[in-house]
């Protein structure tokens, strides 16, 4: 795959591509609120998420899966939002930040990975002492693809196939973002001229 930064890989000394993390910028369940519900309800930063509804709470915090390659040197990282009790998720912002802390929350994968319809699967989340973001494993006794490609390993092909969806997936964001703003920035020249 071309389109990545190419490096010289120190396990085997061959020359790879970079490949980018998939990261989600936002659990689904953000996602899914609209606008105005994304203004009242939530409260979302690059680590932590809360929507606050009448009738119950949802937390979420932002963490890194690594999906292994079984016939590359490189793993594939995903950059995901998990769900975690109250308890777990006080105690991990109490925490935030402290290179000392170090211990594990049970949570639930909270994003749809292209591919795989949206499924919340059970994760044990191990904060880490260097201040990264926790790591996420799943349960291996949950009956989910992710799970299977988890424990068994993915090919390169399949590593490069996703990142590639991933990539047209952001492309077709950004794309939809573009026109709405040009479509808003021409009602409002259009209402300018008129206006005149």
């Amino acid at each position: 795959m071309s389109k990545f930064s190419l490096y010289t890989c120190s396990a085997c000394g061959k020359e790879h591509a970079d490949w980018p993390a998939l990261a989600f910028s936002s659990p689904f369940h953000y996602n899914c609120l609209t606008e105005e519900d994304k203004r009242s309800l939530a409260q979302i930063d690059t680590d932590f998420c809360v929507i606050t509804y009448p009738d119950q709470t949802d937390r979420f915090i932002r963490c890194v899966l690594i999906m292994p390659v079984n016939d590359h040197c490189e793993s594939l990282h995903y950059g995901l939002w998990v769900s975690l009790s109250e308890k777990s998720f006080e105690d991990y912002k109490r925490n935030y930040g402290n290179s000392d802390h170090e211990t594990s929350y049970f949570g639930w994968l909270s994003n749809g990975l292209p591919g795989c319809d949206f499924v919340s699967v059970p994760m044990t989340v191990y904060t880490q002492k260097n201040g990264s973001r926790p790591l996420i494993v799943p349960h291996k006794d949950f009956a989910h693809p992710l799970v299977t490609d988890y424990y068994g390993g993915i090919t390169k092909k399949e590593a490069e196939h996703r990142i590639s969806m991933m990539l047209n997936e952001v492309d077709k964001c950004e794309t939809g973002r573009l026109k709405k703003v040009l479509s808003t920035v021409m009602k409002f020249l259009r209402s300018r001229a008129t206006d005149k």
